[in-house]
């Protein structure tokens, strides 16, 4: 049975599913016009007000056809109409090509699903005894073995057996994971392959509400909800459009008082060309293209909203172990006694260590390997000690000589040893003080020195905390370490404050102290425990390998299982809060470089005065005109790459946003069209159309 090594959701490859993939455009194309359904278009307002123009402008041009009325020419009617329902159309396009990315990794989602069988066990108790059933016949609640080279049909609860688990299909990551009954890591999903042993596993999905089958219907948007930013705009920009409405009709009366005739297509024109159809025609595309960010990142965001709240947060709570630190205590130092060197004190540390699989035993191989080139041996007629939780204690014995070393209480309880040289003791307490775990090393009974373990800070932490610091985004580290171990770690890392010996009962309620001063919390986790904190963070994030528990109360999901991931998914918050920010200031800015085109063009007959606001000396009325509706159309399809791709995000202040966002898209939304605008009539007068 094969399985792909492929990453179904793209993994961290941007170029998983192209920008404009053909599939999606040929798609997206014919889909733009099924959006067209005025029903569906009432959800913006911007571009339903665009469509009901178009309408009424069609219908006078086709009018306008059979019946002659002077300083109505039917061809120019006919040409704003079509260049009405193709700014409506590019809108609706820009919709759904950014839902037909969706739909292409939820494609590959669904080709990692196969119609398989599983091996039920009538009693659990007896894994000998199964009976063959398809997968779809489980329900949830039964138990089912999973042996090597299976795939396990359904997510479901390990209850018994420890394997390795292949989650390629699901995470990308080629390297099996350990899965074993009890504790955090005891959750499997479905589709997952088990490469070695076997697993007895307590289903705890039905048929079609498994992990795959809820990212598939997420990664479509089906569930997808608008925030209460996104909610804000779309007021602002119903309030716009009523706003130029009044405006523009309004110019009825003023015309009939200058006696200056204004055709209905217009102020068709105008009215289209003044509304902010730009960020209409992109706001929902850019919702679901931040939604895309995140899934290029292996994270799953139940909805929008929550890929929005993780742009407002400003209080990070990430746990210690794993996510700040290595995750296993690791070798940093070696303090012998006087009268040993470090070599000496090094080589018997590693002899000591030949009887310690653990993660820690094996950081003393590589520390002493690194630091003295001692490498690991096991003479012929050794007899290794395993370390031993009980006895806290590992070594070697061979050719008449004993090492061990351990537990400093231990070994000097081993060997008899009550008055230690105060050399140890001293290397003891600092590295206790440091939050560290001394480790007492002895050779035939004799002390040699300490061996220093320590939690090691991930490189290049610090400045990763020091620029959410720039972005006003508090640091907390949770631990369940004592105070004195927590303070070591977290000054270490840069944090800006920490939660000692923290309990489930503590993160629950940093967290709503933290919501009632008004601050966005996000926190990540993967423990049953974690469960009520990441249901009450304003930014949940689970970790896949965790519980189903801590799953389904947070309100986003890592695939990869990665902590420190929770700093990319604020950042691609953020982007999407600027990148809809900037757009909607550069679609705001560019409205003024259309009353230089239009108003000119309309009242220059009647008020030759205002011939001089023609500053891009447009050839003809009809031109300006039709140059600014044609620019205001084109315009939205030259901004899809931005508002799928995002605006680049910056760890900078508020201030120095607002600043860059004013002279980027402000400046920009000013200059740009005058340019574009004068382009389009350049070529209109080539042409000969409306010269």
């Amino acid at each position: 049975m094969s399985t792909t090594t492929s990453n179904p959701l793209g993994g961290n490859s941007n170029d998983a599913i192209k920008l404009f993939d053909g599939a999606i455009i040929t798609r997206a194309a014919r889909d733009a016009f099924g959006k067209l359904n005025p029903r569906q278009l009432m959800r913006n307002p911007v571009i339903f007000v665009t469509e009901m123009v178009a309408i009424l402008t069609t219908i006078l041009g086709v009018r306008d056809l059979f019946v002659h009325i002077p300083g109505n020419p039917a061809s120019f009617a006919l040409a704003i109409a079509a260049w009405l329902w193709l700014t409506v159309l590019f809108a609706t396009f820009a919709e759904a090509v950014a839902e037909g990315r969706g739909r292409a990794r939820a494609e590959s989602l669904r080709r990692s699903r196969t119609e398989m069988t599983a091996k039920h066990l009538p009693n659990p108790e007896d894994p000998a005894i199964w009976r063959q059933r398809p997968a779809s016949d489980l329900r949830r609640g039964d138990v089912v073995l999973v042996e090597t080279n299976d795939l396990i049909p359904l997510d479901g609860e390990i209850i018994q057996g420890i394997a390795s688990v292949n989650e390629s299909a699901i995470t990308g990551e080629s390297a099996p994971v350990i899965r074993e009954a009890g504790g955090d890591r005891s959750a499997v999903t479905g589709g997952t392959q088990v490469v070695s042993d076997f697993l007895v596993v307590r289903v705890t999905a039905d048929p079609g509400q498994t992990f795959i089958d809820r990212m598939i219907r997420l990664v479509e948007g089906a569930e997808r909800r608008k925030t209460p930013n996104e909610i804000a705009l779309d007021i602002l920009l119903a309030g716009l459009t009523i706003v130029f409405l009044f405006a523009v009709t309004t110019l009825v009366g003023f015309g009939h008082y200058s006696n200056t005739l204004l055709p209905v297509p217009i102020l068709a024109a105008l009215l289209v060309t003044l509304i902010p159809t730009t960020i209409g025609g992109l706001l929902s595309a850019i919702g679901i293209a931040g939604m895309d960010r995140l899934i290029r990142f292996n994270v799953i965001a139940t909805s929008g909203r929550a890929v929005e709240a993780a742009g407002d947060v400003d209080t990070l709570l990430l746990d210690k172990t794993g996510t700040i630190t290595f995750g296993n205590r690791m070798a940093a130092g070696l303090y012998p006694v006087p009268g040993i060197d470090e070599r000496r004190l090094a080589e018997a540390a590693v002899m000591a260590s030949l009887g310690d699989d653990t993660p820690e035993g094996r950081s003393i191989h590589a520390f002493v390997a690194d630091r003295h080139g001692i490498r690991p041996f096991t003479p012929n007629d050794a007899v290794t000690v395993p370390f031993s939780a009980n006895t806290r204690l590992s070594g070697l014995d061979a050719d008449g000589r004993a090492w061990r070393k351990g537990a400093v209480e231990s070994v000097l309880r081993m060997i008899g040893e009550t008055n230690p040289p105060a050399a140890f003791n001293a290397a003891v307490d600092r590295i206790a003080r440091a939050g560290g775990t001394p480790l007492a090393v002895t050779e035939d009974g004799s002390l040699l020195g300490v061996v220093e373990l320590k939690d090691v800070v991930k490189p290049g932490i610090r400045e990763r905390f020091a620029q959410l610091r720039q972005m006003g985004i508090r640091t907390v580290m949770v631990t369940g370490d004592n105070r004195v171990t927590a303070a070591a770690i977290a000054g270490e890392a840069g944090v800006d404050d920490f939660i000692a010996e923290a309990t489930p009962q503590d993160k629950l309620g940093y967290i709503r102290s933290a919501q009632a001063e008004g601050r966005m919390v996000a926190m990540c986790g993967d423990g049953t425990n974690d469960a009520p904190a990441l249901a009450q963070a304003d930014v949940g994030v689970a970790m896949q390998t965790g519980t189903q528990a801590a799953r389904e109360a947070a309100n986003m999901v890592d695939l990869d299982s990665d902590p420190t991931k929770l700093i990319e998914v604020v950042e691609i918050g953020k982007q999407l809060l600027i990148t809809r920010g900037s757009l909607t200031t550069f679609s705001i800015a560019n409205d003024i470089s259309k009353y230089f085109a239009i108003l000119p063009a309309i009242f220059v007959a009647t008020y030759p005065g205002l011939g001089v606001l023609n500053i891009m000396h447009l050839s003809t009325p009809q031109s300006a005109i039709m140059s600014a509706v044609i620019f205001n159309a084109v315009v939205i399809v030259a901004l899809v790459p931005l508002a799928l791709r995002g605006v680049k995000f910056r760890p900078v202040s508020a201030t120095q946003l607002l600043r860059r966002n004013l002279l980027v898209y402000g400046l920009g939304g000013l200059v740009v069209p005058f340019v574009g605008i004068k382009a389009i009539d350049l070529l209109l007068t080539a042409l000969h159309i409306f010269a």
